[in-house]
């Protein structure tokens, strides 16, 4: 094979579609320094902010998903979804990749499907527990089917389907070995156990309606919080950093260090922030978003929690369920143990080069 291959990548939307997508780029990159790789998103969507500031160069498509509910934007709909079909062959004629890759969203759904029809080999990465209705839809014409779960014969063709995992940071593959520099860079009394709140980048209003009204709970428990309260709410919640044993944060930057220091997680169940959690290995309560596509958070979340390895609370039964359960287990140091014990043994750390190995299969058949 020779070094001057040539990848379209496609998929965004989220941070969930486009970090797993990043991660593939530089692994092939560091595998084929020369290789020349396109992105490809949606035009008004984070991946055009997100993938230039990583590198690589993107093309964008005027696309969106269809809305659940009755609006004009779906009249649109199929207008965008010709204009992006016509926009992706010509991507794709003028680029001459050798393999597509769509992680997800709805930019991949026009540019896999042209590389379908010019025979093109395509790889899908599927992050979740219960795929998006365009991966799906892609998944008949596609060469291989890289999963982060098993048990997805469900939805996919079996003999298309390989268990990767989903990739990762590579700065969170050793998170233990920075517990001093975690603790030094918070400034944190490593006497006390640390609550590390999460509820993504923009912030879950739910889960930060939740820690504020437990405050004097954790509190009395002694717990000190590093609390992501997201960018939508830092404003609101901010005013709490001034209380001894609470840091807030809109955006955590040294994520490695803030899984570093935790001693227990609340979090969200999105797929990426799930198979990091498995790498950490620290006890988890996830509670999921019910307010995403199939509920794809809570079985997420589930399918961890059937290993024995989270606990999960649902957003309907926090304010009875919250306190009997989040504070006896911190009391709780053998539960906590086991639970941490139980995701680590979740976790796949080299998915993002079993991705690439695929990819390197596919390219053995296209030469």
């Amino acid at each position: 094979m020779t070094n001057q291959l040539r990848v379209i990548i496609s998929g965004g939307g989220t941070g969930g579609h486009i970090f797993p997508a990043i991660s593939i780029a530089n692994e092939l990159k560091l595998r084929y320094p020369t290789c020349e790789i396109l992105f490809v998103g949606a035009e008004d969507r984070m991946e055009m902010q997100k993938v230039p500031e990583a590198g690589y160069k993107i093309e964008g498509l005027w696309i969106s998903g269809i809305q659940r509910r009755l609006t004009a934007k779906n009249l649109l709909f199929p207008v965008k979804l010709v204009k992006s079909l016509w926009k992706a062959r010509d991507i794709i004629k003028k680029f001459q990749p050798d393999v597509v890759i769509g992680t997800g969203g709805f930019a991949s759904g026009p540019l896999l499907q042209m590389a379908n029809r010019e025979n093109i080999p395509t790889l899908i990465q599927e992050q979740n527990s219960y795929p998006g209705i365009t991966n799906k839809l892609l998944a008949k014409g596609a060469n291989t089917i890289c999963t982060a779960y098993p048990d997805m014969e469900r939805f996919f063709p079996s003999e298309k389907i390989v268990l990767t995992g989903n990739p990762v940071r590579q700065d969170l593959l050793d998170v233990s070995s920075k517990r001093e520099e975690a603790l030094a860079f918070f400034g944190i009394d490593p006497a006390k156990k640390t609550v590390l709140v999460l509820g993504g980048s923009l912030g879950a209003r739910k889960i930060n309606q939740l820690v504020e009204e437990n405050l004097k709970e954790f509190a009395k428990h002694d717990l000190q919080l590093l609390w992501q309260t997201g960018s939508l709410y830092f404003e609101e919640y901010s005013k709490y950093a001034e209380k001894e044993n609470i840091q807030t944060f809109a955006f955590l930057k040294r994520m490695d260090l803030a899984y570093a220091a935790a001693d227990i997680i609340i979090s969200r169940a999105g797929a990426g922030t799930v198979s990091e959690l498995c790498i950490v290995g620290k006890p988890v309560v996830f509670i999921p978003s019910p307010n995403v596509a199939e509920d794809h958070q809570t079985k997420n979340a589930m399918a961890v929690a059937e290993s024995d390895a989270a606990i999960v609370l649902s957003e309907s039964h926090l304010e009875q369920g919250f306190r009997s359960i989040f504070f006896p287990l911190v009391e709780t140091d053998e539960k906590m143990k086991s639970l941490a014990r139980n995701i680590k043994k979740l976790e796949k750390p080299f998915a993002t080069a079993n991705i690439v190995n695929e990819v390197e299969k596919l390219l053995k058949t296209r030469r």
